[in-house]
Parts: structure tokens; sequence; C-alpha cells
């Protein structure tokens, strides 16, 4: 390879490959003069890779759909520098190597490492366990519960999402995708958590938002990097021992894969259809369970609708592409779901029926429990934070709270204040 022409993996291999239409892929294979890479571009390349830190959506996903080719393949940044990778850059004696580029080392001292492993994201398993609001008699147990599921959520990301994910796209990209964005993305629901916040609001007890804010964004983000952490810990342990190896991870079966999908498309199937033979019989008899089966019908539309939205991470706003570093898709979906979330706990105090609060609850719980997610947007802030601009991470944390908290108030509590629910 000639010194003059650097082949760039870390940008498709980092985060998985972008479709043709990303900058990402415009750039993908670029030559420099000197061999020296254009700071600029790195940085460009840096806030796309941060701002699909979560979740990437559909340009996740290879050509073949299967996460069956060679270009499906994902490494972590820890897989680039101890080039296990198998495509390493030819470096110049003046060359100093930083996150998978080679740059001119005169310049390092003005770029930060970014520690950040390849995928992150967000979509957990079809049904979240938060998004339904309960009765006073069990609200503070459904908050504990609550509070629980969105931590155990965070904690797996950095497993799943964020050290471990390269690993398992090598075997099947649709099962990184399920376990991230599907499982870990529904397990933890920032609608439900937004509503919470929002009926302490409508009561006057503004000190606990405050305060029930701060210590649970606290709460998820630290889970992180816990999780980061002990997987880091149990992945060098792994090394240390000799039972984790380059090739233990190459798994190409294809076969496989496509029965694993089939078997699941026809599971998916039959719980639908259990779900709406259930339905019809508990919702007749006005039953409360009738709302956990259709959760179970509505919680995959949710899932599917947040990861189409995350296709947008990382494209910026506009057609001049400004604000890479923001994940726009994210920040639709929760901010959509806070929302929505609060409009229907709006028509539920206004309507006052049993028939009315199981269909809402089953929404809430299923729907909008799934579209909005915590782990996606913590694996988001950990990425941020540890790139060359960590301010970036507390000004999407308050953008995001203030935009669902404000919106939120105004579709649920201004009525609730102006009618006395």
């Amino acid at each position: 390879m000639e010194s003059g022409h650097l082949s760039l993996p870390t940008k498709q291999q980092s985060f998985g490959r972008i479709s043709t239409d990303s900058a990402l892929s415009r750039t993908g294979s670029m030559s420099f003069s000197h061999g020296v890479v254009d700071l600029q571009e790195v940085e460009d390349i840096q806030n796309e890779i941060d701002a699909q830190a979560g979740d990437s959506g559909r340009r996740a996903l290879s050509e073949d759909g299967f996460g069956g080719s060679c270009r499906s393949l994902r490494f972590s940044i820890e897989e680039l520098r101890r080039g296990e990778s198998g495509v390493v850059p030819c470096p110049d004696e003046s060359l100093v190597q930083w996150n998978g580029f080679w740059i001119d080392g005169a310049s390092m001292e003005n770029v930060n490492r970014s520690p950040l492993s390849p995928l992150q994201s967000e979509i957990v398993s079809p049904l979240s366990s938060d998004g339904i609001l309960c009765s006073k008699d069990v609200t503070q147990n459904r908050s504990q519960e609550q509070n629980t599921t969105q931590q155990v959520g965070s904690f797996l990301m950095g497993w799943l999402g964020i050290i471990y994910k390269g690993d398992i796209s090598r075997f099947s990209d649709l099962l990184a995708i399920g376990l991230t964005t599907g499982f870990l993305g529904s397990l933890t629901t920032f609608s439900g958590w937004n509503q919470k916040m929002l009926e302490l609001a409508s009561n006057g007890k503004w000190a606990f938002v405050v305060i029930g804010y701060s210590t649970d964004i606290l709460l998820v983000v630290s889970c992180v990097y816990v999780g980061v952490a002990t997987a880091k810990g149990f992945r060098w342990l792994h090394i240390r021992l000799g039972t984790c190896t380059k090739s233990s991870c190459k798994v190409d079966f294809k076969i496989l894969r496509s029965a694993i999908l089939l078997l699941l498309i026809l599971l998916l199937s039959l719980l639908w259809a259990v779900s709406i033979a259930l339905l019809k019989t508990r919702i007749e008899a006005q039953k409360t369970s009738a709302q956990l089966w259709l959760a179970c019908i509505v919680g995959p539309p949710g899932v599917w609708l947040r990861w189409f939205l995350a296709g947008y991470n990382g494209r910026g706003f506009g057609r001049a592409g400004s604000m890479k570093w923001v994940p726009f898709g994210t920040l639709t979906a929760n901010v959509l779901a806070a929302i929505i979330m609060a409009g229907l706990a709006t028509i539920k105090k206004a309507v006052s029926t049993k028939g009315c609060d199981i269909i809402i609850n089953g929404i809430q719980l299923g729907f909008l429990g799934c579209l909005s997610t915590v782990s996606t947007f913590v694996a988001e802030v950990y990425a941020m934070n540890q790139s060359n601009h960590p301010w970036r991470a507390y000004a999407y944390t308050v953008v995001t709270i203030l935009l669902s908290f404000v919106l939120g108030t105004l579709v649920y509590c201004v009525p609730v204040w102006a009618k006395g629910y």
C-alpha cells in the first residue's frame, strides 16, 4: 500500500456499514497527500460515529439482509488498536495512530482519544415493562420496578451494546440489533419515566421533579459506565486465560442464521395470534389483563418505528447536514413518545372508564414503552462524553429532557390544572 493512499477502516467498521447516501460512505475510501488525514474530515467522521453510538437503524444491516456478508463485520476501537481487525494502515515514521487513523504527530496534541467501542444500540424486546402508569396503591412499587429496569438495561447496554456488540455482529447483525435496539431499547422506556415526572409536576411537587430527573440520569449513566468497565474486565480475563481468541468469533453460518430468523418470525406471528384471541375474550369481560395482550400486539410496531427513526442518527440537520453529532432519530423517538404518552394520560383522566383505561394502558405499555428508550439514550451520552467534545453529552441530555417535559406539561399538566382532574 502506498503511503499516500490510506484505508480508513474505522469509519465503516466501528459501527457497521453506512448506506451509500451517507457522508461516511461517500468518504469511505479517501486518499491523502503525505499520508496525513485532514483533521476536519476526522472530526466529521467522529461526529457521525458518536451520533450512531446508540443505534444506526436500518443502516446497520448489510445488503444481503442477513448480516452474512463480509461487509457486515464490525470492529471495536480496542480491536483496531490491537490490529485484530486485519486491516492496518501502513504508517509513516512521522505518523501516530489515533482511533484507527494515522495522523501527523505534530497535530496529535489537538486530538483527544475516544475509547468508544463499535456499535452500541438501542432496540429492546417488543414489550417495555415500564410504559404503563399504575393505580395509586401500587405507584410506589411500580416506580421502583421502573427504576430497576432502567438501571439493568443501561448496565447491559455497556456489555451488549458497547463492548461486545462487534463480536455479536460477526455472527449476525440481526442478533446484535435484536439484543440492543430490540431487547435493551424496549426494556427501558423514556416516555414512562417522563410521564412520572409530569404527574409529580401536576401535583405541585416540583422539588421531586428536579431530584427525580437528576438522580435517575446519574444512576443510569453510572450503570453504563459500570457495565463498560466490567465488560472490559471480563474480556481481558478471557484473553488472559486464552479462552477468547480472534478465530472464536469468526462464525459464518448463513443457513443457521436464516433458520433462526424464520423461527423468530413464526414465533412473532404466533404471539400475535394468541394475543389477539386472548385480547378479544379479556376485553369483553373488562379484565385488566387485556392491557397486557394489547401491549404484546402494539409493542413490535413501536420498536420498528424507533429502529426506522434511528436511521437518521448521524445524518445531521438540513441539506448541509449540520450538527451531525446529534442523534436526531433517537431524540425524535423519545420526545414523540413522551408527548403521545402525556396526551393519552390526559384522555384517560377525561374519559375515566375501565374500557378506556385498558386500551390506553395497553398502548402506553406496548407501543410507547417500546418506541422510547433510555438504554440507547445513555449509550449516546456515554459516546459523546468520551469524544473530543464532552459538553455535547450534557447539551443532548438537557435538550431531550427539556423538550419532553415542556411539551408534556402543555399536553398533560395544563389540562389537569384547568379541568381539575
